[in-house]
């Protein structure tokens, strides 16, 4: 027996994991400790009494031999599919069709999964910093000599440039916007730049749209869809566990075009065979909650949800500010990517900021190189708990 020796390339542990073991054994050295959490991008706040009915209602049906389902469709129940169809794509004038729709456990599964639909030797333009899952999974899968890194700085905008003529051909293309973890956003003008490179190159677009709910400007798109000739070139993987709070139902999908044809094959059809192979499905309870926020009220109720973590974001953004630091996002986005001083690591200030404030953020050398010397906070916590992180922050560190 051999082991796939490329998860030996990988860092020891996960970015998060190592945040959550020095959170716990700092607490464990300091009983008496009040921490705060803004670093994982957990929600906190429950989940929608629309939702919440929707799935208790569904759990009766388990319970009665008449309406009991078992093994759900391999891309998800018609009644969530069509809902999602409606509300995400026809009402914002998007023309996609039903069984381009896939439902998942989630975007971060996708994210790593749809690399098994992509040839090994395909050349991977990642950004730096980025999400970690990027990366990961494209080791695992025995890319690690084809990753292009893509350095995003504040000069940037923390976006991408898109590669010269003279360089080399980015095969797959991972965007996303709002961006996970700098809180940058992507205007239509720079996504059709980019469209466009990929129609020219031939190549596929991984378009993570998991923040979209937290956009508000017009001309920010919630969907790479929004740009002309995406559809030839793009596939979206979108998340409910911000939009809806699912953190711990885990729902998501993905949207996988026809017209998305490569050595004569469509994707979509790769990835149903792929999806019908190694997955099971979304339970039926988690589905009935995911089409419940699809209507007037449930999108009401979800919004109240996400405008109270939007001002949490923007508290946060000012709070730090108002302390000295030069910060980045917390618009259109829950991430506040924070600019640490000078004489510190991204390491050492997470070490600083949970020694003198007992709150933690998340170092953002974990997202990759260009990440060092930043931090990012979250503002999915409880409004109480981010003014206080925010005055300790002011207290310990302000000028």
């Amino acid at each position: 027996m051999k082991i796939n020796k490329n998860f030996l390339d990988l860092e020891a542990s996960y970015l998060f994991s190592t945040v959550n073991k020095k959170t716990r054994e700092f607490i464990a050295s300091h009983p008496s400790a009040d921490v705060i959490k803004l670093s994982i991008g957990d929600v906190t706040k429950p989940i929608c009494p629309v939702v919440i009915d929707a799935m208790h209602k569904a759990v009766d049906e388990m319970a009665d031999a008449k309406t009991f389902r078992g093994y759900p469709p391999e891309q998800g129940y018609d009644f969530v599919r069509e809902k999602i169809l409606e509300w995400d794509y026809t009402k914002r004038g998007i023309d996609m069709k039903l069984d381009e729709i896939f439902l998942s456990d989630g975007a971060k599964s996708d994210c790593g999964n749809i690399g098994d639909i992509f040839a090994t030797d395909n050349t991977v333009a990642i950004c730096d910093p980025v999400y970690p899952v990027y990366i990961d999974t494209n080791i695992m899968n025995g890319r690690k000599n084809n990753i292009i890194i893509m350095p995003c700085s504040a000069e940037t905008g923390f976006l991408p440039e898109i590669p010269s003529d003279d360089a080399p051909v980015a095969d797959i293309i991972y965007l996303c916007f709002p961006n996970n973890p700098t809180g940058a956003v992507a205007p239509k003008s720079y996504l059709k730049k980019w469209v466009d490179y990929a129609n020219a190159h031939h190549s596929v677009i991984l378009f993570d749209s998991a923040y979209e709910a937290f956009v508000t400007e017009p001309d920010v798109p919630k969907s790479i869809y929004e740009i002309e000739g995406a559809k030839t070139c793009a596939i979206e993987l979108r998340s409910f566990s911000k939009t809806a709070g699912f953190t711990g139902l885990r729902c998501g999908y993905t949207v996988v075009p026809h017209e998305l044809v490569f050595d004569g094959t469509e994707l979509n059809a790769l990835w149903m065979r792929r999806q019908s192979t190694k997955f099971n499905g979304v339970s039926y309870i988690t589905q009935c909650g995911a089409a419940a926020i699809y209507s007037e009220e449930g999108q009401k109720q979800i919004q109240e949800n996400l405008s109270f973590y939007r001002e949490n974001a923007r508290l946060i953004f000012e709070g730090v500010t108002a302390a000295g630091f030069k910060a980045f996002g917390g618009k259109n986005s829950p991430y506040v990517w924070l600019q640490i001083p000078e004489g510190y690591t991204s390491w050492s200030f997470f070490d600083e900021l949970l020694e003198k404030c007992q709150v933690v953020g998340t170092p953002g050398s974990g997202f990759g190189q260009k990440g060092e010397g930043y931090l990012r906070l979250t503002g999915f916590g409880s409004r109480e708990r981010t003014i206080e992180a925010i005055e300790r922050i002011k207290a310990s560190f302000g000028r």
